[in-house]
């Protein structure tokens, strides 16, 4: 089955997103992206026990810092969903850009090619 989700999507493929870093997050919207969601698994089913619970305590903490910094707590989100929810992986995506796209384009943006 081929999944429908919007180009502009970049998937970056981690073990498990207990493996992504509060840095890996920020030098995203450093680089200036629009937006930034995990997709780990369900609450109490990681492969790797417990590396969704620490992700979704790290995004947590980048919304509060995003918030700070005036981009936006809005601009990151996690998911919990199983590997076998490939419809629902595409319907996250497709929500998840008309967000973005209502906040507009990140401020960083604009820095970044100055």
């Amino acid at each position: 089955m081929r999944l429908n989700y919007p180009p502009n999507v970049k998937i970056v493929k981690v073990p498990c997103t207990g493996r992504v870093d509060i840095l890996l997050i920020l030098k995203a919207f450093e680089s200036g992206v629009d937006g930034v969601y995990l997709a780990g698994c369900l609450e109490g089913e990681c492969h790797f026990l417990r590396g969704n619970l620490r992700a979704k305590k790290r995004v947590q903490y980048v919304k509060t810092l995003l918030d700070e910094v005036g981009l936006g707590s809005g601009r990151l989100e996690m998911y919990n969903m199983s590997s076998a929810q490939g419809q629902r992986f595409a319907e996250v995506a497709r929500e998840m850009t008309e967000k973005i796209r209502g906040l507009g384009p990140s401020p960083v943006k604009k820095k970044v090619k100055a």
